[in-house]
């Protein structure tokens, strides 16, 4: 046996399972490398407005429900609590959100979306349709639905046949 043919061989015991493993079959592998394509075009799409992806989640929950906790926010959006403080705090200093102690429980904060927030998510409105139409666009036309029903599914971690009927948000269609 050949010397590269003994080290290709020792190599391949030694690397073990990890040598058949194909990263491109695996679900986790493909959903990030989808995510950061979804992003890279977002923030090509979004230009002088500079809002992140997150960031425009959370002002476009808090223009469509106005008055809501971090605790809430925090649900609606899955955006893990820190985060979601740390982004507040910025979009408070850019002038883009109003945080003020809850009336009904002082532990917690209210947010409201202020004007500028306000300008800020209508201007950036039509380059995320842009964006979400160029990260659907690889796949074919009759494919789209039923991928935006799986990644529901997979968003909301619920096994199929076993997720609850949840009301659609207001302005939504099924």
């Amino acid at each position: 046996m050949s010397e590269r043919k003994k080290r290709g061989a020792s190599e391949t015991a030694a690397n073990g399972a990890a040598v058949g493993y194909v990263l491109g079959e695996a679900p986790g592998h493909l959903l990030r490398r989808c995510q950061q394509r979804a992003v890279e075009i977002f923030m090509e799409e979004i230009g002088p407005t500079r809002l992140t992806p997150r960031q425009f989640a959370l002002l476009l929950i808090l223009a469509q429900r106005p008055g809501l906790t971090q605790t809430e926010l925090v649900a609606e959006t899955g955006i893990d609590r820190s985060t979601v403080g740390d982004m507040i705090d910025r979009l408070v200093v850019r002038g883009l959100v109003r945080r003020r102690r809850s009336g009904r429980d002082q532990r917690a904060n209210t947010l409201a979306i202020l004007p500028a927030g306000t300008a800020a998510l209508n201007e950036a409105l039509p380059a995320v349709e842009r964006a979400q139409l160029r990260i659907m666009a690889p796949l074919p036309p009759a494919t789209r639905q039923s991928f935006m029903a799986a990644l529901r599914l997979m968003a909301a971690d619920a096994p199929t046949g076993e997720q609850e009927e949840r009301p659609a948000p207001r302005g939504a269609r099924r």
